[in-house]
């Protein structure tokens, strides 16, 4: 049995195989309309969300298949002080397949390890958010045909941000790949992640504070929002919130074929007004989702549809 925790779980050859089944699925979705009849999704969320929640649950509905469970800690046991192990145990008696976000890194991990069914980590804490990897490789690979010989940017809060963290994991085995790290010198990527994946890997990288810097040079754009949950200190939240906006004037800086991506929510850091740019591909990003989630649960299932 399969669960996936971490982007890196995944070979590139069964990542690649996941898009092309994502790519089929939004191709002919009447094809998978009831591959899933009789199978039940379980949503584990210890911590708000809105989008990574409802499109592991609208993938399962495609499907055909059906789902339960809670949206935050406060609506589970665990405000009773029940474990997570005793829960997923619990879980893995009603459902086939489960996805489980929580605030704490390693608690997906933890909940593998006595499930009976395959486990999805949806975000732990600042550490992993796999699937939000998978949308983004497949958001990438639709928009831009390919996974190698790419500028990235990532923009915003590189230290908290564990998009960015599980993004970067799995575009440095790809070739070719060339990251820009925009961010305030407080919000820059940790060091661990800098030596042990871009270092080790020899990822050429160069580190600004400028965004308008970056701009010319990039292929994507990955913005990221300045997370006020993973900040012990509201001053130095407020200080940091609004540090790069990007507005129609900067995106003149902007390639004609450069996209940019967002794992949403947003709050100020992309203006509205970039809604309308054919560049801005984040609310496509967001069906993206929903396909490659569809290709996941298929997958780990192991659902083959003729």
């Amino acid at each position: 049995m399969k669960h996936l925790m971490n982007p890196l779980d995944l070979s590139v050859d069964e990542i690649n195989d996941i898009l092309d089944l994502a790519n089929d699925i939004e191709a002919n979705p009447q094809k998978y309309a009831h591959a899933c009849e009789g199978k039940t999704l379980a949503t584990l969320f210890y911590e708000p969300s809105t989008r990574t929640r409802l499109s592991h649950e609208a993938a399962m509905l495609n499907l055909g298949g059906n789902v339960m469970g809670f949206s935050s800690a406060n609506s589970s046991s665990a405000a009773k002080g029940e474990s997570v192990s005793d829960t997923i145990r619990s879980i893995s008696c009603y459902a086939d397949i489960c996805a489980m976000r929580h605030p704490k890194e390693g608690a997906p991990m933890v909940a593998c390890q006595h499930s009976s069914i395959p486990v999805i980590n949806a975000g732990d804490g600042g550490h992993q958010h796999p699937t939000q990897t998978l949308t983004d490789l497949l958001t990438i690979r639709s928009l831009k045909g390919r996974l190698d010989h790419l500028v990235i940017g990532l923009c915003g809060d590189l230290k908290f941000g564990r998009t960015v963290h599980s993004l970067i994991h799995a575009l440095v085995r790809y070739d070719d790949i060339r990251f820009i790290l925009i961010s305030p010198e407080e919000l820059r990527l940790p060091d661990y992640i800098r030596q042990d994946v871009l270092d080790n890997h020899k990822i050429p990288y160069k580190e600004v504070v400028c965004l308008e810097d970056a701009l010319p040079d990039l292929d994507i754009l990955y913005m990221t929002r300045v997370q006020r949950e993973r900040f012990f200190n509201e001053e130095e939240y407020i200080r940091m919130k609004d540090f790069y906006i990007l507005d129609a004037k900067k995106m003149e800086l902007a390639k004609d074929d450069m996209y940019i991506l967002h794992p949403l929510p947003r709050v100020n850091e992309i203006a509205v007004e970039v809604d309308d740019d054919p560049r801005a591909a984040y609310f496509r990003q967001m069906q993206y989702g929903v396909y490659v989630r569809m290709a996941l649960i298929l997958t780990l299932l192991e659902i083959k549809v003729p």
